[in-house]
């Protein structure tokens, strides 16, 4: 208890190092050569401590914290130092073939020493990120249920309906910063997986401290349980969710209000709520009605567009002109493709000056149905209604491309080998340099891979893909793809928010992220026909990113953490967590 009575874990927190949230016990503030207490509940010692993934250090830990925490004939003799400890597990990791059974190795990993596990998700990030992201958490997530060991997350199901901020209370951490929520129904390409979507908001945060530098402590995984209407999870006697078809009206209504203002009311206004593979229909409501209240954002929708648009915004010094003098055809008209289309026009808008519904003239979009045109106005979902031009109806996206004459083509649809040889053969055939962009995850969903790009147009494709892709050489040049992921935006994003103490989203902001991002892109990189930086960067390119979203917070008015740091990038960076071993008194 505090002086005045009042409880020290009801105080309000205060905003401090390591991405803005309060470092009670200096752990994160601590130099490498400065002690710290490996505090739980009480101080953590013994076969306690080696089984704490917060503060375990496995045989890192030194002669004298064995003596000090009653360690001794718990571990084998040997002291490794954690570089050391990166070489075996790197070692070891490289041993299985099975991109499974690496994704497993890492989790168990994040279980047992958690520093460690960021240790060498920073240090190996181009080559573990397909391993806890895109493309093998889709297969993670397809198989959840059969490699489920230990709950990772909060789960939330109509079991706790009337409860939820209880639930809430039951998660060990209290200074929450991020909370990446899904509901399983739209998992990548992949579709209704239920509770086993869990492992989308996991891996997300893990990006978030490992890309992004937000502390572990301060990232929750959520997953809302409403039941499932994949027939395979239903008679699956290991599934691990609710068995029962998916709740849908007023009863997902209610229950998803219900989580919403328990998290605002358990952590307050300046949480981060990230929305994570909903159903378009879900996904669209959602955000336009929390967006006014939260602060919220939806990486499918946003996130991609922010990504997308940097590609773009870069690529242009490959193909030239401006974003207005490009022509825009996307396959694809759900979440991803109508919000990139959404954040395209919106920046053709602040260039040109022009209004936005002249801006997106220039882009247009093909679905299931075909190309959406004025005369399906009455067929059309909400959100696809801005992009019904005046056009006469075409059936498919070979006579689209043809028709429109795109200079920019941008596959969103989810449904693999869509961009045949005849689509990007008559893309070259009138632009010298088509841009062509296969979004969809994971890679067997991509719309061509990149081999089909180059070698179908010649070599003269820019080439990008939501997956990664190997280079390709192609008459004795090597071309290197890009990659459109996600992974460069929210991490960087979400920090800008959380040190400036935005309350609320902005779309400048995230204009603000794309142009943060295109600026990273460097000569070098253009010279293999790249349009995105490397990723051995990316905590400094999440630096730019955060610096240039937070300056926008404080231009707009959206800010509340004043005064405002002289030099955000700086700040940005000083904020970041270091996955390095503290040493314990």
């Amino acid at each position: 208890m505090a002086s005045n009575g009042v409880s020290v874990l009801d105080m309000e927190k205060k905003s401090g190092v390591g991405g803005g949230v309060e470092d009670v016990y200096g752990e994160d503030s601590a130099t490498e050569d400065q002690l710290v207490t490996p505090w739980t509940v009480s101080v953590a010692s013994g076969y306690t401590l080696l089984r704490d993934p917060h503060h375990n250090k496995g045989l890192a830990f030194s002669e004298k914290e064995r003596d000090a925490h009653y360690l001794r004939g718990l571990l084998p003799p040997a002291v490794l130092d954690q570089d050391l400890q990166e070489k075996r597990l790197m070692h070891n990791l490289r041993q299985y073939e099975v991109p499974l059974q690496r994704y497993m190795a890492m989790m168990d990993l994040q279980e047992r020493n958690e520093r460690l596990f960021y240790k060498l998700l920073i240090d190996n990030v181009e080559e573990l990120l397909p391993v806890v992201y895109t493309p093998t958490v889709g297969e993670a997530c397809q198989k959840y249920g059969s490699i489920f060991r230990r709950p990772q997350g909060l789960y939330i199901s109509l079991k706790e309906k009337g409860k939820i901020l209880e639930v809430l209370k039951n998660w060990p951490e209290r200074s929450i910063q991020v909370i990446v929520v899904t509901d399983g129904e739209r998992i990548l390409g992949l579709g209704d997986l239920g509770c086993q979507g869990m492992g989308i908001p996991v891996g997300k945060l893990s990006l978030y401290t490992a890309l992004g530098g937000l502390r572990p402590s301060a990232c929750l995984p959520v997953t809302i349980d409403v039941g499932t209407n994949n027939e395979q999870l239903l008679k699956d006697e290991f599934y691990i969710g609710l068995k029962q078809r998916r709740a849908t009206g007023q009863e997902y209504a209610e229950l998803l209000h219900e989580f919403m203002c328990a998290v605002k009311q358990n952590y307050g206004e300046k949480v981060l709520i990230q929305f994570e593979d909903f159903a378009n229909h879900n996904a669209f409501e959602l955000l336009s009605k929390y967006s006014r209240t939260h602060l919220v954002f939806n990486d499918d929708i946003q996130g991609t567009a922010s990504v997308v648009l940097a590609g773009l915004i870069a690529a242009l010094k490959l193909v030239g002109g401006s974003l207005a003098e490009h022509t825009f055809l996307f396959l694809g008209a759900g979440e991803a493709g109508t919000g990139i289309a959404e954040l395209i026009a919106l920046e053709i808008s602040k260039q040109t000056r022009a209004p936005l519904e002249e801006a997106r003239k220039k882009i247009w979009l093909v679905d299931s149905k075909g190309l959406i045109v004025h005369s399906r106005m009455e067929s059309l979902q909400q959100f696809k209604k801005p992009w019904a031009h005046e056009h006469k109806p075409i059936s498919s996206l070979l006579d689209a491309v043809k028709s429109i004459k795109p200079t920019v083509l941008i596959g969103s649809s989810g449904v693999g080998k869509t961009f045949t040889k005849e689509v990007v053969e008559a893309m070259t055939a009138f632009n010298e340099k088509p841009l062509i962009l296969a979004l969809s995850n994971p890679t067997s969903q991509s719309e061509c891979t990149a081999e089909e790009a180059y070698t179908w147009s010649k070599g003269r494709a820019i080439f990008a893909s939501g997956s990664p892709f190997d280079p390709v050489e192609y008459n004795g040049k090597l071309f290197v793809p890009g990659q459109a992921n996600n992974a460069y935006i929210f991490p960087g994003f979400g920090l800008g928010l959380i040190i400036s103490g935005a309350i609320r989203v902005h779309d400048d902001m995230l204009l603000a992220a794309s142009e943060a991002l295109a600026a990273q892109v460097t000569e070098e990189n253009y010279d293999k026909g790249l349009i995105y930086p490397p990723f051995r960067n990316i905590r400094k390119i999440s630096a730019h990113i955060a610096a240039n979203v937070a300056a926008k917070a404080y231009q707009l008015g959206l800010a509340s953490r004043l005064p405002r740091p002289q030099n955000l990038f700086q700040y940005a960076e000083s904020c970041m967590y270091s996955p390095l071993y503290r040493s314990y008194r």
